[in-house]
């Protein structure tokens, strides 16, 4: 291993406790958070501030680091480059430059998304050059903002009426305008966004808080709860949730007609039945992940005990039998639902996942993630958290590219090559620019606020969700303060040590999560086993008056195992996945001897896979190596669409042993333009 290799550093997770007085903030303790939770009633645990966590060294660091230097400077010269549309739009707007409207109708809400990635930054460096062009970027939005709050570039500039069609993004738009506003001020501590968004927000009260039928299948995508919620959480005016809830509820009151996206009422927009009513999740995977997202913000105000159970019957549907092994969610190019309504970028039915026709936009993996997040919050269950880490090791970051300037719409298993046909949105390589752009923020966004998911508070003390090499500096509920620095090779070995220093002594218990993978794994306290009953899946509660020099080692088991699918997975009979802590692995073409096809490859049953750090590869990451077999038809082994037949009497063939080396799955497509494969057939 790594340490052994290169002697290195240990490869422990360092983690110490400091409690002492008096850290300065510019705002209240945890009300600066990806969410602010912080007097939310109905939330078991409380998010800490994004700027009391920094990433120091380590997986999460690099990934920030990509994003923070490359990804989001880049990102800015591509809207202001030529032809792009999405600064433009604004500028023409704002009467700045000349020209038309161009591009897609949630252009505005990219953007939206940009400014939030920035702030998050902001928060954690302080970087004035970034603060000036945030304040840049929102003195030219607010030239555009309408006097009542509506905000839309395509509207403004071709005198477009308002609210007319669903596909028009405007709710999307000026949902994620909420959000990113939210999260500058608590990043800047200024107003300026904040109060354009309070206008929008006046407007969409204004307009809806009536429920006109008329108006009852708006919105497409409804990132507008979202940030309702959050602006009435930063403001504290009631209006916001009230009109939150009223989206919600107005989701599925008119039902029909059943064939038509663009007048609502489908499945599509999962507006077919109320929200509450819902057995499955259906339809556009982001706009649904999105939609559970909003109603689990709701009920962390209100308490509806509806929405949570409604929510936790959807969360069971779609982790049981339509989330993929990476995270991703939505196998459906274009479809029809249970209810025959025709989807598309959507849930499919139950047990469909196949591997090369797998869809999975980076969105909504994304989105799948923010909603266990929230389930997290509310209920304080580990299940939550692991999903939540899966989908960020996995699916949530395949979308990037090592140099971090190109993406990836969607996120296959499976790739067979150039001459196989692709699907919509599907590309044989990531792409550095394209006209549909939601992704590339989304993911700048979500890797810029990470450590924002490490850690929460509750009364009981601190817990722990992911692990990484950072510092947190944060107050837990009875008002100590809490320094806390963690380093880790995490996710490439599972050693966690900790070690406290208090001013005095101090109560408070210390939830470490056992991931559910993580079975047989350990704890001691001060070199002597903790006592503690470890289940994995669960948090362990370290409960204790802790004192300086107390330290608590954590093992987590980071085996390579083979993970098999449900027999109905119909896709997947006979093949298993190979997974090694939260990280899925994949075969590439590359790896593979020449004549070798990655369809040829066959797994043993009792393979014993060796993980190998190589630090060359990609930025350094742990291989798995072992020996499998090639079982060589020449029909097929150049790939089906060269294959002289289609059918034909099967001949037994020779296996042919071979060293196998596998990748972690988000590191994919970084080596030109392979055939690559997740799931492997059993020998």
């Amino acid at each position: 291993m790594r340490a052994k290799e290169e002697s290195r550093r240990s490869l422990f997770v360092a983690v110490t406790l400091v409690a002492i007085a008096g850290f300065g903030r510019s705002a209240p303790a945890q009300e600066r958070a990806i969410i602010n939770n912080s007097q939310s009633p109905h939330s078991k645990l409380r998010s800490v501030d994004l700027s009391d966590v920094r990433w120091t060294d380590g997986f999460w660091k690099q990934k920030v680091d990509v994003v923070r230097n490359v990804t989001i400077p880049k990102m800015w010269e591509y809207y202001n480059g030529n032809g792009n549309s999405h600064w433009m739009n604004f500028r023409i707007a704002a009467g700045l430059d000349e020209g038309e409207w161009s591009g897609t109708n949630w252009h505005d809400g990219d953007l939206y998304k940009w400014i939030e990635a920035v702030a998050h930054v902001y928060m954690v460096t302080g970087d004035s050059a970034l603060d000036q062009q945030m304040d840049e970027a929102i003195e030219v939005i607010g030239k555009v903002q309408e006097p009542d709050g509506y905000i839309w570039t395509r509207g403004s500039l071709e005198k477009r009426d308002r609210f007319q069609h669903i596909h028009d993004h405007e709710l999307y738009n000026m949902g994620h305008l909420m959000t990113a506003a939210c999260i500058h001020h608590r990043a800047t501590g200024k107003k300026n966004f904040l109060q354009l968004a309070k206008k929008a927000g006046d407007c969409l009260h204004e307009t809806f808080k009536d429920r006109k039928p008329e108006l009852a299948h708006f919105g497409f995508n409804p990132s507008n709860i979202m940030g309702l919620v959050e602006l009435y959480r930063t403001t504290g005016d009631r209006e916001y949730l009230d009109l939150a809830n009223t989206f919600i509820d107005m989701r599925g009151s008119r039902p029909g007609p059943f064939r038509s996206t663009e007048l609502g009422g489908t499945d599509q927009t999962q507006d077919r039945v109320p929200l509450r009513k819902a057995k499955e999740a259906v339809g556009h995977a982001v706009c649904g992940t999105y939609l559970n997202c909003g109603a689990a913000d709701a009920f962390m105000e209100t308490g509806d005990k509806t929405l949570l159970e409604t929510l936790q019957r959807l969360w069971s549907d779609v982790t049981r039998r339509k989330m993929y092994i990476h995270g991703g969610v939505g196998p459906f190019t274009y479809g029809l639902s249970p209810r025959r309504d025709h989807v598309g970028e959507a849930f499919g039915t139950p047990c469909f996942l196949p591997n090369r026709e797998c869809y999975c936009e980076t969105c909504s993996n994304i989105g799948n993630a923010m909603w266990n997040w929230r389930m997290l919050n509310i209920t304080a269950e580990a299940r939550y958290a692991d999903i939540m880490e899966r989908v960020f090791y996995n699916s949530g970051i395949s979308g990037l590219a090592a140099d971090g300037d190109h993406f990836f719409y969607s996120n296959v298993l499976r790739r067979l090559g150039p001459n196989v046909p692709l699907l919509r949105s599907d590309t044989p390589q990531r792409w550095k620019h394209r006209r549909g752009y939601c992704c590339p923020p989304q993911l700048a966004r979500t890797i810029a606020k990470m450590h924002g998911f490490a850690y929460s508070t509750s009364e009981e003390g601190l817990w722990v969700h992911l692990y990484g090499s950072n510092e947190l500096e944060t107050e837990l509920s009875d008002g100590t303060t809490v320094k806390l620095i963690q380093k880790t090779d995490y996710p490439w070995d599972g050693e966690i040590k900790i070690a406290l220093e208090l001013a005095e002594q101090a109560a408070f218990a210390f939830r470490l999560r056992i991931p559910g993978w993580a079975a047989g794994a350990t704890v001691k306290i001060n070199g002597s086993p903790a006592g503690v009953e470890l289940k994995a899946g669960t948090y362990a509660a370290l409960g204790r008056t802790w004192k300086t020099g107390d330290t608590v080692e954590l093992t987590l088991p980071m085996r390579a195992r083979l993970v098999q699918a449900n027999p109905m997975v119909e896709e997947l009979r006979g093949q298993v996945a190979v997974m090694r802590g939260p990280l899925v692995y994949c075969l590439e073409s590359v790896d593979l001897p020449d004549g070798v096809n990655v369809m040829d490859i066959r797994l043993p049953r009792r393979i014993n896979f060796q993980p190998r750090y190589d630090g060359q590869l990609l930025g350094g990451l742990v291989v798995l190596e072992g020996q499998a077999v090639a079982v060589a038809d020449p029909d097929w082994s150049a790939g089906p669409y060269d294959s002289p037949v289609l059918y034909k009497d099967y001949v037994a063939t020779e296996p042919r042993p071979l060293q196998l080396r596998l990748i972690p799955y988000h590191a994919w497509a970084n080596r030109g333009e392979p055939k690559m494969t997740v799931w492997l057939p059993l020998r």
